[in-house]
């Protein structure tokens, strides 16, 4: 079995996987979109997603000081 990264934008989102041999591609199930297609590498059970780990540039979030979730009270 081999694990396909998807990255953590598609959690828990629900996927239908097109197989043919080493050739797979990853669709979301409700919309269709095509969110990853890529060839296995039998030599590795993870399959990266070939960018680097952690947030994009620009995608990670900020708490809004507006929207009262200020964590002062928390001990």
């Amino acid at each position: 079995m081999h694990h396909i990264g998807i990255g953590v934008e598609h959690a828990r989102t629900q996927v239908l996987k097109l197989v043919d041999d080493l050739h797979v591609r990853v669709i979301d199930a409700a919309t269709g979109e095509l969110l990853r297609e890529l060839t296995i590498d039998p030599t590795r059970n993870y399959q990266p997603l070939g960018r680097p780990p952690g947030p994009q540039p620009g995608k990670h979030r900020r708490p809004d000081p507006s929207s009262g979730s200020d964590l002062s009270g928390i001990s």
